[in-house]
C-alpha cells in the first residue's frame, strides 16, 4: 500500500512539472499579446508629460425643457500620470464627474444652452470638478463635442 502512494505522488509531481514546463514555453514562445490597451492619444501625450483624461466618455443629456431635447457632450482634460495618487483619484471620481455634468447641463433648456458662452459652461464644470478633488486640481476642460441632438 505504501509503495502505491509513493508511486502516485511521483506521477503527480512529474505531471505538475510537465505542465509547468509547457506553460513556460508557451508563455515565452506563444502568440504575441497586446498588453498596452491605452489610447493612442494617451501614448502620444506622454511625450509632453501629460495624458488626456477621456474616461467620462460621450454623454447624452436631456434638457430641462417641458419636451426635453438633448445635448451630446464629450468632456476631456489633461492630467499628469506621474502624479499617481491624483490620477487614481480622477479615475475614482469619473461617476461624480458624469453626475456633475448631467446635473449642470440638464438644468438648462436648449435655448438657455444656446445663449450661454461655452467658456462659461466649461468654467462652471471645472469649478465643480475641482470642488470634489482633494489630491490635485484640473487646469482646463475641453469639449470635443457639444451639440444638440
Amino acid at each position: 500500500m505504501l509503495i502505491n502512494i509513493d508511486r502516485v505522488l511521483k506521477i503527480i509531481l512529474v505531471s505538475l512539472l510537465i505542465i509547468l514546463l509547457i506553460g513556460t514555453i508557451y508563455g515565452l514562445l506563444g502568440p504575441a499579446r497586446n498588453t498596452d490597451s491605452r489610447r493612442i492619444t494617451d501614448i502620444a501625450n506622454e511625450n509632453w508629460g501629460h495624458n488626456t483624461f477621456t474616461n467620462i466618455g460621450q454623454l447624452r443629456i436631456p434638457t430641462a425643457d417641458p419636451q426635453p431635447e438633448g445635448l451630446i457632450i464629450f468632456v476631456t482634460f489633461t492630467y499628469y500620470p506621474s502624479d499617481r495618487a491624483f490620477t487614481e483619484e480622477l479615475y475614482l471620481r469619473t461617476e461624480n464627474f458624469k453626475d456633475i455634468i448631467f446635473n449642470y447641463i440638464g438644468s438648462f433648456s436648449i435655448n438657455d444652452l444656446r445663449g450661454l458662452n461655452e467658456d462659461t459652461i466649461k468654467n462652471e464644470l471645472l469649478r465643480q470638478f475641482n470642488a470634489i478633488l482633494r489630491l490635485g486640481q484640473i487646469e482646463t476642460l475641453f469639449f470635443s463635442e457639444f451639440m444638440p441632438f
